[in-house]
């Protein structure tokens, strides 16, 4: 529609309503995290992984999977809403055709005019509302698109299984033949482009100013959200976007629980303060972890935290990009043994880094020291995961928890921060 003027009649001589010339006229500055070449790239390797694994239309509902294939981004996704309002929103992708068809609602119709580059973009008609899989199913096969294998996302957590089981009845209904297709989109985000590398490289500093913030807010008489806010502002004041995890601060023996909330315990001096945080950089996170001490800590503590820290250097002499999974396994297994710290370990192991949205920040590649599921697969060129430190503390002081996060390039690989580690006093 042309642009129009407030209160200007419409061809059908009607005068124009606000919310008309909203939509109309209204113009927004472009927010695409990435130019469209970055898109139509993804959407290529995303295709020829279909053709691969035998998947002709792909419908993806996950907040990360739409983002990476387009860039969209909202608040409320309708995961865990009421039952009126399901969330069906989404992208689909067939392995014929250079392009996407993005579905939204008329609510957030505006959203995807200035965070994506869609060619076509279809909106819920009025009388939907939200359910809108009985529309997506007709819109798909009148376009001639569902034809053969229709791939969803059974990993993901939206659509909730009510509203998949609709998305499966309405594409049968339609001829299809429906299978689970969540490993696509999961393997082809493993491997980043240069831009993609780049994002994360913001996201560790804006991380490294959350851990300064951090130093300087941990103090006797301080609440652990009193830490949280200061932490949470940092990360915000330097481009830092809301993370997909709740971030803990946890003080004294809350520490052995890493996956506590931060609540009103106010720290004590003595204490260890665990922090778990990441950076967010259009959406791509990474994550650090870090270990204070209010005072000076016990000289049995600090003898169990700087073995842990010795890890940091084994890893830089043993880790190579391309090495095998399992035998880089042994080889830590090995060296926490030799220093005597390996009974008492929480977790050891990382995760892939890269978009996320909330409920979770947690990739989909996973090295897990003694679960051998993935031991056969290498460290590939171009992908980044966390690496976490976790060992109990003796006398019952609590957890040290340290994460460094790891870039793999062609020819070698990189510690994300040089942020100080080990048991930082304050």
């Amino acid at each position: 529609m042309p642009r129009m003027p407030r209160g200007e009649t419409t061809m059908a001589g009607a005068r124009m309503t606000d919310k008309e010339d909203f939509f109309a006229n209204c113009q927004y500055e472009p927010e695409q995290p990435f130019p469209k070449a970055e898109y139509d790239d993804r959407l290529r390797r995303v295709r020829e992984r279909m053709a691969k694994d035998g998947v002709d239309l792909l419908f993806v509902g996950s907040p990360d999977g739409i983002n990476y294939l387009t860039g969209h981004q909202v608040e409320w996704y309708q995961a865990q809403s009421p039952k009126v309002w399901p969330g069906t929103s989404g992208v689909a992708v067939h392995v014929n055709k250079d392009h996407y068809i993005l579905f939204e609602t008329v609510r957030e119709k505006l959203i995807t005019q200035y965070t994506t580059h869609s060619t076509d973009t279809r909106i819920f008609p009025p009388d939907t509302m939200r359910d809108g899989t009985a529309f997506i199913a007709k819109e798909l096969k009148d376009s001639g698109w569902i034809t053969g294998k229709v791939g969803l996302e059974h990993w993901s957590y939206r659509p909730i299984r009510a509203v998949s089981e609709r998305f499966e009845a309405r594409f049968k209904a339609a001829g299809a033949t429906v299978v689970d297709a969540s490993d696509i989109l999961r393997e082809v985000r493993h491997v980043k482009s240069a831009a993609e590398l780049a994002c994360i490289e913001k996201a560790a500093r804006i991380a490294e100013a959350g851990f300064e913030a951090v130093r300087k807010a941990i103090r006797p008489g301080a609440m652990e959200l009193e830490v949280y806010g200061e932490m949470v502002r940092a990360l915000a004041c330097a481009g830092g976007e809301v993370t997909g995890l709740i971030q803990p601060v946890l003080s004294g023996q809350k520490t052995g629980s890493p996956h506590a909330l931060s609540s009103r315990k106010k720290i004590k001096a003595g204490d260890v303060v665990a922090v778990d945080l990441c950076g967010v950089y259009n959406r791509y996170h990474l994550n650090m972890a870090r270990t204070f001490s209010v005072g000076e800590p016990m000289k049995e503590v600090v003898e169990v935290v700087n073995k842990s820290v010795a890890s940091l250097d084994f890893i830089r002499a043993t880790l190579k990009t391309g090495m095998r999974l399992g035998d880089f396994a042994k080889a830590l297994v090995g060296f926490y043994e030799k220093q005597g710290i390996w009974e008492n370990r929480g977790w050891c192991g990382g995760y892939e880094m890269g978009i996320a949205f909330p409920p979770d920040w947690v990739g989909n590649f996973v090295f897990d020291i003694l679960d051998p599921f993935n031991h056969d697969r290498v460290f590939e060129p171009n992908t980044v995961m966390n690496y976490e430190n976790q060992f109990y503390l003796p006398k019952r002081q609590g957890h040290f928890f340290q994460i460094d996060s790891i870039m793999f390039e062609p020819k070698g690989w990189k510690y994300m921060s040089n942020f100080q580690g080990g048991l930082i006093v304050v």
